[in-house]
């Protein structure tokens, strides 16, 4: 997704807009970066053991780029209206009453991503102050995997809190698409999204 389908609801980006789109799609692209890692190390271990050479804490790097792809991945996935909702409860609602709800369940989300973010840039800087290493074949000083979760959990959070102000001050939710209104529209958007 591009930074314009993620701002298409302002008219002429601000400065701070402009930062915000760009946080939250160059934390997408670390994301995919992580991803390709994964493909990277995996295929190394793949080729590597017919010919008898070995990966030390191959498997170890695996996982933590896992984690870091799922975690940086959040905010945009979040922002372009990708994450799975469940709209059973508010889809019954409309204006002012469906604002309210998406207001409250924006405070609930933000609240929630602040608190976790806060844990775990937390456990992060504890890492890093005590120097803990991990147990595996090569000691790896755990702060730096944990970045990616601690990152991508606070950008999430600015996500969060990006999308509660913009539909307190009146926007519509910008994670939301407007229903489909044609078939082929319907399938369009299950092709893009691989369902």
């Amino acid at each position: 997704m591009s930074s314009e389908r993620i701002s298409s609801d302002d008219k002429s980006p601000s400065i701070l807009r402009q930062a915000l789109d760009g946080l939250y799609l160059w934390s997408g692209y670390l994301a995919g970066a992580f991803l390709v890692a994964i493909f990277l190390i995996m295929l190394a271990l793949s080729a590597g053991r017919p010919l008898g050479i070995d990966l030390p804490a191959a498997d170890d790097f695996a996982s933590w780029c896992m984690a870091a792809t799922a975690f940086l991945g959040l905010a945009h996935t979040f922002r372009s209206g990708e994450i799975i909702r469940v709209g059973l409860l508010i889809d019954r609602f409309s204006g002012r009453q469906r604002q309210a709800i998406e207001i409250l369940c924006l405070v609930i989300g933000a609240a929630s991503m602040l608190y976790f973010a806060w844990q775990a840039i937390q456990m992060t800087i504890f890492s890093w102050r005590f120097n803990d290493l991990s147990q595996g074949v090569i000691a790896v000083p755990l702060w730096i995997p944990q970045l990616g979760f601690s990152g991508g959990l606070m950008v999430l959070a600015i996500a969060f809190i990006d999308e509660l102000i913009h539909v307190i001050l009146g926007g519509s939710p910008r994670y939301e698409r407007p229903p489909a209104e044609t078939p082929e529209e319907v399938i369009e958007r299950a092709m893009q999204s691989g369902a």
